[in-house]
């Protein structure tokens, strides 16, 4: 007797599928018709069976992902009272970001470091401070976001020059655990396709592998920043675990998983009509769930514009703690797996990812790329194509360049500048510069507000 009701049915193979839809299309071809190829060359067909899935084993945390609250340190009273009412209000998480050494016992007081998960960024390197700190809280779950690569790409300058850099790091890296922080986001905000989001940043980390060898491997971690394109966000993440993994083979070190910090995008976030933001971080988020993010700090829908403030961060945290208590999403991050969809973007994301690495490595590894200005070029590449089809109306956001509300101002509610800032400094790269697709849109807008 049939124990499933689909054994009732005869199946039908794929073949099959594409033979019927080529009638049903009447003439027209099948692949002219119905294939659709992104801009960075992935092919996304009509209708998927299992001979799309590809069998990767993609290892995520087994406790769910935490929620992780932002705090910059300005004084340590303030930002001690901030980090525990967070996580009174439902965060395990926080990231402290600090521009100088602060009193890190202040900063920590009452907190119980063993029982939650800490990251710190600094704009500064110090071996002592940061040695210190790792000590001091002596937890596997503290983490430091310290890239002087990625340091290097932002700024476009060393701390303090390439030997010194790279000796502290060594110093630091030989005294404490996960502290070393691939920069992912920047090329991210900076306007890069996902491929080579997922291409740099596999190169940017074999950088620091080929540079103090595969031990170093287990003290590296990873910063992302999803947008909004659901499906392929997902598969990016995923796609990224399995070239991490193939990469760490390489260098005989097995079975270890990727911790991967995430926040929403601000390249997509819009200054008019700015609570369509809070959408677009919630399906953000819930790419960076589904996608197998161990940590997710959300970012308030007014963070281009506003001040750091009590509603917008509450507003933000309760948008991760809605998508883990009431949407059940709270142990997700393997949830994609078996979605022929998602699987077959992810394995040709990978795929895509790893030709760009592999020529990167070719060409003398990712520093000398970025030195050669090379890596900037082809990000600019792509952000100045996003912006012009922004301009041209082919990709929308709601309330900015579609639907706009035309008696929505904002001149009156700036308390940060919410464009980019122009540095006239001298530096030995040409910086990758974060932005935001809509900024030239949104300053025609405010000069225009007096005629409103």
């Amino acid at each position: 007797m049939s124990t499933s009701l689909f054994d009732e049915f005869k199946k039908t193979s794929p073949t099959a599928w594409k033979q019927k839809i080529q009638v049903d299309l009447n003439g027209k071809d099948y692949n002219d018709s119905l294939l659709w190829k992104t801009n960075e060359g992935i092919v996304v067909k009509p209708f998927y069976t299992s001979e799309d899935r590809e069998h990767h084993k993609i290892t995520t945390s087994k406790d769910g992902f935490n929620i992780c609250q932002k705090i910059f340190i300005h004084k340590e009273e303030i930002a001690n009272q901030l980090a525990i009412k967070a996580l009174k209000r439902g965060a395990n998480s926080i990231l402290f970001k600090a521009n100088s050494i602060f009193d890190y016992k202040k900063v920590l007081l009452h907190i119980e470091v063993e029982s939650i998960f800490l990251y710190f960024h600094f704009s500064f390197l110090d071996i002592e401070f940061q040695t210190e700190i790792a000590h001091f809280i002596n937890s596997k779950n503290t983490y430091f976001q310290t890239d002087i690569i990625g340091n290097l790409a932002e700024t476009g300058n060393w701390f303090f020059n390439l030997k010194e850099d790279f000796s502290r790091l060594n110093k630091i890296q030989n005294k404490s655990e996960n502290c070393i922080s691939i920069s992912s986001d920047l090329y991210q905000n900076s306007g890069a396709t996902i491929t080579q989001q997922l291409a740099y940043t596999l190169a940017h980390a074999n950088e620091y592998l080929n540079h103090f060898g595969s031990t170093v491997a287990k003290k590296i971690h990873f910063s992302f920043s999803v947008g909004s394109n659901y499906f392929f966000e997902i598969a990016k993440l995923r796609a990224f675990r399995i070239l991490w993994s193939a990469l760490l083979e390489e260098y005989n070190v097995h079975n270890f998983e990727a911790h991967i910090f995430v926040q929403p995008s601000l390249r997509n976030k819009t200054l008019y009509d700015y609570n369509v933001n809070l959408l677009r971080t919630t399906s953000e988020c819930m790419s960076a769930i589904l996608g197998g993010a161990n940590t997710i700090s959300n970012i308030s829908y007014d963070t281009i514009y506003h001040k750091s403030n009590e509603f917008g961060e509450r507003i933000a945290r309760n948008q991760l703690l809605i998508l883990q208590q009431e949407s059940s999403l709270k142990e997700a991050q393997n949830i994609a797996d078996g979605s022929y969809y998602i699987e077959s973007i992810t394995q040709q994301l990978a795929d895509n990812a790893l030709i760009i690495f592999k020529q990167i490595e070719t060409n003398g590894g990712f520093l000398k790329q970025l030195k050669a200005g090379t890596i900037q070029k082809k990000i600019n590449d792509n952000a100045t194509k996003e912006i012009k089809e922004f301009l041209e109306g082919t990709t929308t956001l709601i309330g900015t360049n579609f639907q706009q509300n035309n008696t929505d101002t904002m001149q009156q509610n700036l308390e940060l500048y919410p464009f980019t800032k122009q540095r006239n400094i001298k530096t030995l790269v040409s910086p990758l510069i974060r932005n935001r697709i809509s900024e030239s849109l949104e300053k025609k807008r405010l000069r225009s507000e007096k005629n409103i």
